[in-house]
């Protein structure tokens, strides 16, 4: 059974949220590829400070991990979202995705994470299939407490990227999301960026994190949006050319 977590704090409260962008860097996302993930995350910086600026109950810390030959941090410590800034990532070398779980899981535990912090938001991006041993850093990550109850999504990008890493990364098939061409990857990272504000949202229901509200079968039935960990919506393409390119 899926843990009940229940945001914490009350109008007057102001907790941290952290916020990690996981970025695949390898030969395989350049081009395109790599360019929509630029351009896109620097298109989403304003509408996230603007969000965060209307949010009493939280403080918005953005972190960002790249990974391909070896992983590093592009920012070696939190950045509150009023000073971030992103610095375009370039597309070079393999897919070292189980170094990148062993640093986010150093950055995950407590300290440097508090332990009265908003579950932290962590998007992976990546279009391939890890090189190195992914399967044991993952599963320490998920045995942490900030790892089990962070909301993970994964963007798939491109018809090779492998979905069961992906699936076993975010707990949940309805988080990974497919991204076939430039357009419908733009639009799946703004709608990442979105997540922190859902998150941090006072008035939103008990989170379950990991689980699934509503099914795509009875959504479809019913014409609801499908629901990610109680009050985030899953993102739709009706107004996005979704055809694969890549």
């Amino acid at each position: 059974m899926a843990d009940k977590l229940k945001i914490p704090g009350g109008p007057l409260a102001n907790r941290p949220l952290h916020f990690f962008w996981m970025v695949d860097c390898s030969s395989s996302m350049a081009g395109d590829r790599i360019g929509a993930v630029n351009h896109a995350i620097q298109e989403c910086i304003e509408p996230m400070r603007e969000e965060a600026a209307g949010n009493p109950n939280a403080q918005l810390y953005i972190h960002t991990l790249k990974f391909a030959s070896g992983a590093s941090w592009v920012t070696a410590e939190p950045v509150p979202i009023e000073e971030f800034a992103w610095e375009d990532v370039e597309a070079n070398g393999i897919t070292d995705m189980g170094k990148a779980f062993e640093l986010l899981a150093g950055q995950l535990s407590m300290p440097p994470m508090p332990d009265r912090a908003l579950p932290p938001v962590i998007v992976l991006l990546t279009d391939g299939y890890p090189t190195d041993d992914w399967k044991r850093p993952l599963e320490k990550l998920l045995k942490m407490p900030w790892g089990k109850k962070a909301v993970k999504v994964a963007i798939a990008i491109g018809k090779d990227a492998e979905r069961s890493v992906l699936e076993a990364f975010t707990g949940n098939p309805e988080a990974v999301l497919d991204a076939g061409n430039p357009e419908v990857l733009t639009h799946f990272i703004k709608w990442a960026s979105t997540v922190a504000s859902a998150v941090s949202n006072p008035t939103s229901n008990p989170m379950e994190v990991g689980d699934v509200q509503e099914t795509e079968q009875s959504s479809q039935e019913t014409q609801e949006p499908r629901m990610l960990d109680g009050n985030i919506t899953l993102p739709d393409l009706d107004d996005v050319n979704a055809e694969d390119v890549w």
